[in-house]
């Protein structure tokens, strides 16, 4: 390898020293640096090669560990030391702040909010004081340099006419604006996303909030690359309008997808049906589409009778240009590289390796932008286009079945499927078992008609436009037959496996298990299919039968066919662990989710059963003469933090999803789960919240098929050996009958859990009234008199800590040594309420809040419970 690809070694080196660096920074990677050093002679001696071979991969990984630490001493906010003061965050977010730069990024608009990314010139805090009147004053600073730090500008507009004002903002203007900032939220959840983290690779460091489009003020610019950016703005626009005018309705935005990498206006139905199927690399702009518009251009250019040499020349200039019009993503900028690099060594004569280029233009990506390292877009691109060029010739020798074109079109999609199915469940956490059936129905539809037929109507349509309509009829009814396939494939819905997020040495040993298990199938195939080694003779076989293979040869088949059995099982043993749940290690869990303003627990039984009590969700107070600020995808908890963090997890079904009672934001979140994750049993509190949502969450459970039970005091459900619900609320209704009722709190369902010796009690949002019944029932002592009478380990804290429960007597009765409150962060309710606390307190019970702690975290083995939370630390 090292004599015949160094620049691969080189630059697997170079990617694996920026990995660990990013891994372990600082000192701790100086001691793997050493280590590596110290375990060279070992390395020599078995591998036999000389130090001046090994000393290149290892300087290139400690040069790219070296690199990535010194680009991340300068990725660093200067803004709390301009701003003085002691720069905490907290007294930062507390200043009005005017800020002046320039827009670095296109403006995007989504309902009543307009972000944009500025690189700021100077900035200055105005701190607010009192004056003897008693009314406030602002006291400016002087503006100070913060040397072009990127801000993250979100503007909320306020009327809607202020939609025309935002739609003249660009790329390249001068901006003054007046706002405040806001630190990046970071993860509140175990294996949460981190949005802090995401926009540090994108060297931000505060977000810029400002209200109003009067407190924007634009100008425009002096050349720069964000001017010269802003026109291919502008083309895109405008290519984007064409596109529209061709296509009909709902493909347009599937073609703008397919022409130009814009898919915000993408009808969700459709994206989610291609997500789920593994297809949305077909929206983005990649090697595929690079490789058939140059492919289109080539053939162009010959029929035009341009040379050769001048086609070379021609074709190298639009790379650049279609790169730039499709967006600059990472999986095009790829392509590109990579192309015109191929096509400057084919104009040379001198390609040879794609590896080689391959390589090279990741080095050249890495050098320009280290944090390219951590893009899914760019670890998708490079290691499937890494790995059809390795793979791909293994896995030819098993389709040699199949006519050419198809084995070859097979062997791709099989490949593809193979090489992005660990990094595809380590971001998104699920594989359609139809993937690749989709992947060979839709993928040749969408590449060999719909992207150069509608190439053509865009192209067209500039000549005249009832042209490029009229073959943008076929086109679109194309798409249509596509979007049809697609959503009957996803509406299968049995084909969805959730897998958790895996970790590297996980991924890396998949990687080098299906190499060796594809080498060792196919030589064992080249081996049986050879009917005699060439200086073997064959004596002649009148009766034609195959002649018979030599003891050597049986021999060499029997161990590869020891070794193929050997690296099965390895992998299947691999594909095994990695299925298993992220807590599955036969202890239990109670985990409550911070969901802001609301409760989500889940539970994991020592047995492996998953429960899930309430989902959250998201309250909107929103009126319909505000529909303009309606975003096309709406905030929403259960979507976007509890349906990821179940998958993340590896929980493939919820046992029973607990909905204590239907206000909004205990049920609101679930309807996402019972989209996404199956469920067996649906626990409600007897009653019906008359809400759109709730209705909705009721439709989706039927139409799965979910059973819906009533859960009512006295009931007890066994989970498994160690674990059992005890329910004290709601009383059965005598009539037996399920109503509507609009105050649910004091309807919610409260219950006991008993696991591995530990007890739990859970208690919704009931109110004082509903814990007076509770507490009249068990003095009664028919109610559970076994269990009833002991104290409990964990109270779940009723209604997030308002003052209307978590009453003197509630407490006396079940003594707990800790209480939990779900509340969100700086909610407007008050929560939790001063009295509470203080009630609390006076009962020495340990108080873990998610409003402070994020996520808390409960382990429990045998009696004992282990806390940790995610903000602070374990407990």
């Amino acid at each position: 390898m090292l004599h015949r690809r160094p620049l691969v070694c080189a630059a697997d080196c170079w990617i694996a020293g920026s990995g660990v660096a990013y891994l372990y920074s600082g000192f701790t990677f100086v001691l793997v640096c050493l280590g590596l050093i110290l375990i060279c002679p070992l390395v020599l001696r078995l591998a036999g090669t000389s130090y001046r071979q090994l000393f290149v991969p290892l300087f290139c990984f400690i040069l790219a560990g070296a690199y990535w630490q010194y680009n991340e001493s300068q990725n660093v906010t200067v803004i709390p030391s301009v701003l003085g003061g002691s720069g905490n965050a907290e007294d930062i977010e507390s200043l009005l702040v005017s800020m002046s730069g320039t827009i670095v990024s296109s403006v995007e608009r989504d309902g009543d909010r307009v972000d944009f990314t500025v690189s700021a010139d100077s900035i200055a805090g105005s701190a607010v004081g009192s004056t003897s009147g008693g009314k406030e004053k602002a006291t400016s600073k002087t503006a100070k340099s913060v040397h072009g730090e990127k801000l993250l500008v979100q503007v909320r507009l306020t009327e809607e006419n202020e939609i025309k004002v935002a739609s003249g903002w660009r790329r390249g203007q001068r901006i003054q604006v007046t706002g405040q900032l806001q630190k990046p939220q970071g993860s509140r959840n175990f294996e949460g996303f981190d949005y802090n983290k995401y926009l540090h690779t994108q060297h931000i460091h505060w977000l810029f909030k400002a209200a109003g489009a009067a407190s924007v003020k634009v100008t425009e610019g002096g050349w720069s690359m964000a001017r010269l950016l802003s026109w291919n703005d502008l083309l895109r626009e405008q290519i984007g309008q064409n596109i529209t005018a061709i296509f009909g309705e709902r493909s347009a935005e599937y073609m703008r997808g397919l022409l130009i990498g814009e898919t915000s206006g993408l009808d969700r139905e459709i994206y989610d049906s291609f997500s789920t199927l593994g297809l949305t690399h077909i929206l983005a702009i990649s090697g595929t589409h690079v490789a058939i518009n140059i492919g289109m251009l080539f053939w162009l250019l010959r029929r035009l009778r341009v040379t050769k040499e001048a086609s070379y020349v021609i074709v190298l200039f639009f790379i650049p240009i279609y790169v730039m019009v499709t967006g600059l993503s990472p999986s095009v900028v790829r392509s590109g590289i990579m192309a015109m690099i191929g096509i400057y060594l084919l104009r040379k004569g001198l390609l040879k390796d794609g590896l080689h280029v391959l390589s090279a233009t990741a080095w050249l990506m890495l050098l320009w932008e280290p944090y390219y390292l951590l893009n899914v877009s760019f670890q998708l691109s490079f290691i499937v286009t890494a790995g059809l060029i390795v793979y791909v010739p293994l896995l030819n020798r098993f389709f040699t079945f199949l006519p050419r074109r198809l084995a070859g079109a097979v062997s791709i999609s099989v490949t593809a499927q193979l090489i992005s199915f660990p990094i595809t469940i380590y971001y998104f956490n699920q594989l359609s078992l139809l993937s690749l059936a989709a992947n060979l129905v839709i993928v040749p539809a969408s590449s060999l008609v719909s992207l150069p037929v509608g190439t053509a109507a865009l192209l067209l349509s500039y000549i005249w436009l009832p042209l490029g309509r009229w073959l943008g009829y076929f086109v679109d009814w194309m798409n249509r037959a596509t979007f049809v396939i697609a959503g009957w494939l996803d509406g299968l819905g049995q084909g969805v496996m959730i897998w958790g997020s895996p970790a590297i040495w996980w991924i890396l040993s998949y990687y080098l298990l299906l190499y060796f298990l594809l080498y060792a199938g196919s030589r064992f195939r080249e081996t049986k299919n050879t009917q005699a080694a060439p200086d073997e003779t064959v004596p002649l076989n009148p009766q034609l039968q195959p002649p018979q293979l030599s003891v050597a040869r049986r021999i060499k088949l029997g161990r590869l066919t020891l070794l193929r059995f050997g690296l099965a099982s390895a992998m299947a043993a691999l594909l095994i662990l990695g299925y298993q749940p992220l807590y599955a290690n036969g202890a239990g869990y109670v985990q409550f989710i911070d969901v802001g303003q609301g409760d989500c627990i889940l539970v994991t039984t020592p047995g492996g059963k998953n429960i899930l009590i309430d989902g959250g969700g998201t309250v909107s107070f929103r009126k319909s003469k505000d529909s303009w600020k309606e975003r096309r995808e709406p905030y929403e908890v259960g979507k976007k933090v509890v349906a990821p963090l179940l998958k993340k997890r590896g929980i493939h079904s919820l046992d029973a999803v607990i909905i204590t009672h239907g206000d909004q934001d205990h049920a609101g979140g679930l309807q996402a789960v019972l989209e996404q994750i199956p469920v067996r049993a649906l626990l409600l509190n007897g009653s019906l919240a008359d809400t759109s949502n709730f209705k909705q969450l009721l439709r989706t459970a039927l139409k799965s098929e979910v059973p819906v039970y009533s859960a009512s005091r006295g009931m007890r459900m066994k989970l498994d050996a160690l674990t059992e619900l005890y329910f004290l609320n709601p009383s059965k209704d005598s009539s037996g009958s399920i109503t509507y009722q609009k105050e649910q709190n004091g309807h919610s369902i409260v219950f006991l859990l008993e696991m591995d010796g530990a007890r739990f009690l859970f208690t919704g949002d009931m109110d004082d009234a509903a814990e007076g019944e509770v507490l009249e029932a068990l003095d009664k002592g028919s109610l559970f008199p076994d269990i009833t009478g002991l104290p409990v380990d964990v109270l779940k804290i009723a209604h997030h800590g308002s003052k209307s429960s978590t009453t003197a007597e509630w407490l006396e009765r079940w003594r707990p040594e800790a209480a939990v409150i779900s509340v969100g962060e700086g909610n407007t309710y008050g929560h939790p309420h001063p009295t509470v606390i203080d009630l609390l307190s006076s009962h020495h019970t340990e108080v873990h809040r998610t409003d402070k702690m994020g996520e808390v975290q409960m382990e429990v083995k045998e009696g004992r419970i282990r806390y940790r939370h995610h903000l602070h630390g374990g407990g």
